[in-house]
């Protein structure tokens, strides 16, 4: 199983990112702001646990959504545990 991490950056507006949360992640309101918190106070959150294939796949679509956008927020994947 592989974590999907996004990172902070000073720039992507709090907002986008629980949007994105909300519609890459199907993350209700409440959990996807929650989550938005932990990467911005500290700096990288976890967004899921998935097999390899899906966790590239939302860190792709998160990633290339947010270039659409013009903004600099950041997906990556790590092998969990």
């Amino acid at each position: 199983m592989y974590k999907v991490v996004m990172f902070n950056d000073d720039y992507t507006p709090m907002d986008f990112v629980v949007e994105v949360l909300e519609s890459i992640f199907n993350h209700n309101r409440e959990l996807a702001t929650k989550i938005m918190l932990a990467v911005h106070t500290e700096g990288r959150a976890v967004c899921g646990v998935y097999t390899r294939d899906i966790a590239e796949t939302k860190a792709m679509q998160v990633n290339q959504y947010a270039r659409e956008c013009q903004h600099p927020l950041l997906c990556e994947i790590e092998k969990d545990g």
